[in-house]
């Protein structure tokens, strides 16, 4: 398999590309329909405590330090939006997690021009939430303990002039990590490679998971947009997978002459 030129940002992009493709269509369904429902209740709690929390903050400024309002609106409001945007993508990989496994499973046969026409029973598909549950758990184990140190590091930085710019930075830095490690993870998974051995392959491939993880985070912020973004992060994620983690599985590498039909 020849290596590929792509950056991370182009992943997302070809798996928006892909969503709409045949044998993707109904496997990306039920994830869009969970993704609205989260992104109408999630949106309403943000926008609610986020006024909340902000009037918390400014009344603590003094009368003669108005001017610096802004700078709270602006940085606070950006690190709430990350916030916002990972929690999203948790939330939703949490509940539609049955759906992405044979979603990435798909999306590799796909790549692959083997197409397996066998319908995925609801058997199946039970089977599959079971073992995708446990895995996200896993997940969990590993991301909570992480997102409390970097909320409560950033939240002590925004109260100090010049660091606090650097909170935002940090926030992003780790969500862009995380992402990558959670839609890599699907297609890890697949091929019965463990949630450790992931992480080791990924520090290997540092840069362009940060970049990809990175360009993950941003687009899950955008209202509407989010809802396709995670199905279409599964799918750019196993073509990242093949481009960058297949070398030693010979069974995944693809040829050349392979592309994907529409």
């Amino acid at each position: 398999m020849t290596k590929t030129t792509r950056i991370g940002p182009a992943y997302l992009l070809l798996g928006m590309r892909l969503l709409h493709h045949r044998q993707l269509r109904w496997l990306v369904l039920w994830p869009l329909l969970i993704n609205a429902f989260l992104f109408i209740g999630l949106t309403w709690l943000a926008v609610d405590q986020f006024g909340q929390l902000l009037g918390w903050l400014t009344s603590m400024i003094p009368t003669w330090l108005d001017f610096i309002r802004w700078i709270f609106w602006v940085l606070f409001g950006g690190f709430l939006l990350l916030v916002y945007g990972y929690t999203f993508a948790i939330l939703g990989n949490l509940l539609a997690s049955p759906f992405y496994g044979p979603l990435s499973e798909r999306t590799e046969q796909v790549l692959t021009n083997n197409i397996q026409e066998t319908p995925i029973s609801a058997r199946h598909l039970l089977a599959l939430a079971g073992s995708a549950m446990k895995r996200e758990l896993i997940k969990l184990g590993y991301f909570l303990p992480r997102i409390l140190g970097v909320l409560a590091l950033t939240l002590a930085l925004s109260f100090i002039p010049v660091l606090n710019l650097v909170g935002p930075a940090i926030a992003f830095l780790w969500g862009g990590w995380s992402l990558a490690l959670q839609y890599l993870d699907y297609p890890a998974d697949n091929h019965r490679q463990s949630f450790a051995e992931l992480r080791g392959a990924l520090k290997k491939q540092r840069l362009q998971s940060l970049s990809f993880g990175g360009t993950v985070l941003i687009a899950t912020t955008v209202p509407l947009l989010n809802l396709f973004v995670m199905p279409a992060s599964v799918v750019g994620a196993t073509c990242f997978w093949f481009d960058h983690l297949a070398e030693d599985r010979p069974s995944l590498k693809r040829s050349n002459n392979h592309r994907p039909q529409t």
